[in-house]
């Protein structure tokens, strides 16, 4: 299990969560699980902030910050009303 099993898991960016299904063993019994997606920490500089901001993001949102920037994504999340 990862660290993050326990809480929940989501990327501020692109609002990814954890997929829910069921582990099938071999004898066709089946349990819930969860599939976590892969969430990272990741600080940016924030030229217009003056500052850096700690983002909760996805591989897919580290993608998508680099090819926006850093600059339309905390526009982004401010406008959804995210604290940064």
């Amino acid at each position: 299990m990862s660290f993050q099993s326990g809480g929940a898991v989501r990327c501020q960016l692109t609002g990814r969560e954890p997929g829910f299904g069921n582990r099938v063993s071999h004898s066709q019994r089946k349990t819930r699980r969860r599939w976590n997606p892969n969430v990272q920490r990741k600080r940016y500089w924030v030229p217009s902030l003056n500052r850096f901001v700690v983002l909760t993001l996805s591989t897919k949102g580290i993608k998508t910050v680099d090819k926006l920037g850093v600059e339309a994504v905390v526009a982004r999340l401010r406008a959804q009303g995210v604290k940064v």
